[in-house]
């Protein structure tokens, strides 16, 4: 039965379309929000629009199966399956957005029959995954019926994505969780700590103990251009590379030299990583590459600083780059300060007339030659501290990361008594 034509309160309209939406971002997932704004659309629009019923499609493979029926519209066997190819559901899957009246000579008459359809009205949403099909009562809704679902079906697109992406992001939060390390190893005399905090809820700064033998452990530090997911991801590869080079014993300059290579014919990835890589020996000799990292510093108990920037290039732009290796020797009371330039690149609160200045090496070492003496773990508090206050209320605009070796003056060997954490894959 067709209802009589009334005209539209365009006004009205407007407060149950948003009405509907804010009652889907409430609802707690994507399966929720479907079922729901099926049965508020059927409730909201009822008078205005003429939406008595609805039905829940879900691809499967090569057709649309019939998951749930809504309101008045006739009851039809659940698993119901409509063929990609039948031409209402190509055009829907085409335009997003369909009314198409009874005549239409692209509708099976029997096939809309048997589901008690005189007008097909459906929306796509979810990349394709879902149909929302309608039932309506009145054939001169079309043009007001399609404005408020096209409306209703952006909004539920952009939360389906939007629950989608966090739910990628918990699983490189993950991901990334397992690859930083859960605690420093116990190494002979050496005290190590280090403390990484993304700028997103993910990252692109890296750093690393590494295990190559029981008297050599690997300390890495990296930062990939770029934040958030696609920098966290490059992070994995960076981390499985390292390891991967280093079980087959690679010397330390050719495992570089052949992640550089990597990276630089990687299509899907960063082609911008600098990294910092050494290798510490229990008699506190340290062997390192630097791929264009901010270099590091190794502070002598004397207070004499050198800063360690040999090595090459940042790994990616430049295909067959070498690399050189330097070294310093740890001896009590030394420390070594690894970083990236999210630390010193740290801007402070902006003056009026003055440009935001940059917390910089200056202070870092300041920061460190202070806490010299003290543990590696207050060290590297006492500097993220440093930092923070430095820059005040402004949130940071880059992925900061510190890691901190010293030489006690009274350390004791453990590594008899403790080994190595197991390398996690």
């Amino acid at each position: 039965m067709i209802t009589d034509v009334r005209p539209v309160n365009y006004r009205g309209l407007m407060k149950q379309v948003e009405q509907v939406v804010a009652a889907m971002d409430r609802a707690e997932d994507v399966g929720t929000t479907i079922h729901s704004l099926l049965e508020i659309i059927i409730v909201k629009f009822r008078d205005e629009l003429g939406i008595y019923g609805g039905r829940l499609y879900q691809r499967r493979g090569q057709a649309y199966v019939l998951q749930a029926v809504f309101g008045d519209a006739k009851e039809v066997p659940r698993g119901l399956k409509v063929p990609l190819s039948y031409p209402p559901i190509q055009l829907v899957l085409e335009e997003g957005a369909v009314y198409m009246s009874a005549d239409d000579a692209r509708m099976d008459k029997s096939f809309e029959d048997l589901i008690g359809v005189r007008q097909f009205v459906a929306i796509e949403v979810g990349d394709e995954e879902y149909i929302l099909a309608f039932d309506v009562d009145s054939e001169d809704r079309g043009d007001d019926i399609l404005f408020s679902l096209g409306i209703l079906r952006h909004s539920l697109n952009q939360k389906i994505r939007r629950e989608r992406m966090e739910g990628i992001f918990a699983e490189a939060r993950k991901i990334q969780a397992s690859i930083l390390p859960r605690r420093a190893p116990t190494y002979g005399h050496f005290d190590l700590a280090g403390r990484s905090d993304p700028m997103e809820a993910v990252g692109g700064d890296f750093y690393d103990y590494i295990p190559v033998t029981q008297k050599i452990l690997g300390l890495t530090i990296a930062d990939v251009s770029g934040h958030g997911l696609p920098a966290a991801l490059q992070v994995r590869d960076i981390y499985m590379g390292l390891r991967m080079g280093l079980a087959r014993d690679f010397k330390i300059v050719r495992t570089v030299e052949r992640m550089n290579n990597i990276i630089h014919q990687s299509t899907l990835t960063s082609r911008f990583v600098s990294m910092f890589y050494g290798e510490l020996e229990l008699n506190g000799v340290f062997i390192y590459v630097n791929a264009g990292h901010p270099p590091p510093f190794h502070l002598a108990v004397d207070g004499t600083v050198r800063f360690m920037e040999e090595g090459g290039p940042v790994l990616g732009p430049l295909p067959g780059a070498t690399y050189e290796r330097g070294f310093v020797i740890m001896k009590p009371g030394d420390m070594m300060v690894f970083y990236t330039d999210g630390i010193c690149e740290t801007t402070g609160r902006e003056k009026e007339s003055d440009p935001a200045e940059e917390y910089g090496t200056d202070r870092l070492l300041r920061v460190a030659r202070d806490a010299q003496g003290r543990s590696a773990q207050e060290i590297v508090e006492a500097i993220f501290a440093s930092v923070e206050a430095f820059s005040g209320e402004a949130p940071p605009d880059d992925d900061r990361t510190l890691m901190v070796v010293t030489y006690p003056t009274d350390g004791k060997d453990l590594t008899a008594t403790k080994s190595f954490p197991r390398p996690k894959l």
